[in-house]
């Protein structure tokens, strides 16, 4: 096979007057047609080795220091980056070498619609315009398996969930049939079957085209899935790399078995707790939680209706018990889960136990969560202040208890968030979260930017706080192997409705609903390597009713004690 990319002894640094070597000496080669996954905790080098491969560390204060980049061009000329005027570089980005971004909403522009930024990709390496260049751009979202995409392309990013977000970057960058794709962490804020779209469509399109891909990510599972070879980073250099079974089979380096020994495996429900006090009390009580934003009309055009986004949830939730709540990125889990706070206002339904602080929340991005202008103890007394308007000697012997019960040093107190590493970010929200004594923590995705080894240990924690404190937990998430390591019971939510209900064990090793069965089926693992991810054209069923549309009531169907799902 060609090689498409030859890296050899790429060294990097960063800063002015005294730089410092970040990464060290990386060497490797990809073939066209082949995907390289590189994985390694944060810091390690990864996300920085790939920027350098199409020059990005140029606008982020980054020197390539030595080494050479050569890439084998679409005319067939051979190009080393590492040298390459920033002129070349304009004609290679996004047309040669594409990249989609870990975080979207820093990669999207908020003041201009999906449909413009996705249509802008078909303009500028396509050469289509108006009517043309947005009827490829609702084209490209469907690609993507984004439902309503004809009305999602007037849509502005703050409108979509972090999943759909993602899947427009995707969709942005795949319009371009670039040579070489990096990949950094893509599939990190999607949920299982979406994430297996995404590779189904990676992979078509590197068959199709011969295109290369480098895959950063932490999601060993997913490495199994879609590599060919492994890089494994640490503090800058990679300590290991080789084809993709000699690496998780035969591991040789240390670090390389403490990252495989920390990932957590999906063992269909094997691995449930067993904790769970069935005569507990009641400390949340929801009922016929139904959440619809209206869809606006038109110039002299009457509302088309409402986006039913949530539809007649309901559950309890004891003291001491994890209720798990999974389901594909706008199925509503994260609605149902703001709707308990009264982040977003219910059309109708009960929820009882959300008096003032008995409920808290702890968000998926502990840099968007958290003022960069304050210190951790003034974070800290933000919810004690926005309560009670004063802070109490009491409320400042709690922050430092439970700054030390999140395992971090007394003198956190008085450091800034950007001092701290993302996993203790997390745990600063933890503590946060914690400062009113809730009854209830509402976890929206609260451990999926975090690496395998650090998402442990929060895990770890979140569990021996359950305990100590007697919390309930609301957990949603797109991992069914952190579902399974956290929940007592399982509620599995798809197009805003819940679809199987129940025992953890009982719906994750028997599960009856045709959806509940295709996201576990599409769970990666590390037992199933170089997976035929086959590209399910299915389409997701619209969220957007008639005005003055009820649906039917649902229909239950028991399968044991604690395990119904609802009949297809």
């Amino acid at each position: 096979m060609t090689t498409l990319l030859s890296v050899q002894d790429l060294r990097i640094g960063f800063g002015k007057k005294t730089i410092t070597e970040v990464v060290k000496g990386v060497s490797f080669d990809l073939a066209a047609g082949e995907v390289l996954a590189i994985v390694g905790e944060s810091g390690s080098g990864k996300s920085v080795t790939c920027s350098a491969v199409n020059r990005l560390i140029d606008f982020a204060g980054g020197h390539i220091l030595s080494g050479k980049i050569d890439f084998q061009r679409r005319d067939g000329s051979r190009l080393d980056i590492a040298a390459a005027t920033e002129d070349t570089m304009e004609t290679i980005r996004g047309a040669e070498i594409g990249v989609i971004f870990q975080e979207p909403m820093t990669s999207l522009n908020p003041v201009l619609t999906i449909g413009e930024q996705v249509a802008e990709a078909f303009r500028l390496h396509h050469g289509l315009s108006g009517a043309a260049a947005m009827q490829a751009a609702q084209q490209a979202l469907e690609r993507v398996r984004i439902p309503d995409a004809a009305r999602r392309l007037k849509n502005f990013p703050h409108q979509l969930s972090g999943g759909m977000l993602q899947r427009v970057m995707i969709a942005m960058t795949l319009a371009c049939n670039p040579r070489l794709l990096i990949a950094d962490e893509p599939t990190t804020a999607l949920d299982v079957t979406t994430q297996a779209q995404v590779m189904a469509l990676l992979a078509e399109l590197g068959r199709e085209s011969g295109m290369g891909m480098i895959f950063i990510t932490h999601d060993i599972g997913l490495v199994a899935a879609i590599a060919d070879k492994v890089m494994v980073m640490q503090n800058g250099q990679a300590v290991e790399f080789g084809p993709l079974d000699l690496i998780l089979d035969a591991p040789q380096h240390p670090y390389t078995q403490h990252l495989l020994r920390a990932v957590p495996h999906f063992e269909n429900g094997d691995a449930v707790r067993r904790d769970l006090d069935a005569t507990a009390p009641v400390l949340l009580d929801v009922t016929d939680l139904t959440v619809r934003f209206p869809v606006a009309g038109g110039f002299l055009r009457p509302s088309p209706g409402a986006v039913h986004a949530v539809e007649s949830v309901a559950f309890t939730l004891r003291r001491g018990e994890t209720l798990g709540i999974v389901g594909e990125s706008g199925s509503g889990k994260s609605t149902t889960a703001r709707a308990i706070l009264n982040l977003v206002t219910p059309v109708r339904g009960d929820v009882q136990g959300n008096a003032d602080g008995a409920v808290q929340m702890v968000f998926q991005n502990p840099n968007a969560s958290l003022n960069p202008r304050l210190t951790i103890a003034e974070i800290l007394a933000e919810p004690v202040i926005a309560k009670n308007k004063r802070l109490t000697a009491d409320d400042n012997a709690r922050m430092t208890m439970l700054i030390a019960r999140v395992g971090l040093p007394e003198d956190s107190l008085t450091r800034y968030p950007h001092q701290f590493s993302g996993g203790q970010r997390q745990r600063i929200c933890i503590a946060r979260a914690l400062m009113l004594n809730p009854k209830v923590l509402v976890l929206d995705e609260a451990v999926s930017a975090l690496d395998v080894s650090v998402q442990a240990k929060v895990l770890e924690l979140l569990i021996d706080l359950q305990q100590e404190f007697g919390l309930a937990y609301l957990f949603v998430s797109h991992d069914m192997a952190v579902i399974e390591r956290i929940a007592h019971r399982v509620a599995v939510m798809f197009a805003g409705q819940m679809v199987e209900f129940g025992d953890a064990a009982a719906v994750l090793s028997h599960p009856q609903h045709s959806y509940t069965q295709r996201l576990i089926a599409a769970v990666p693992s590390t037992h199933r390597r170089h997976q035929d991810f086959a590209l399910n054209t299915t389409e997701i069923p619209s969220l957007v009713k008639p005005k003055g549309f009820e649906p039917a009531a649902a229909e239950w169907v028991s399968h044991g004690p604690d395990h119904k799902a609802r009949k297809e």
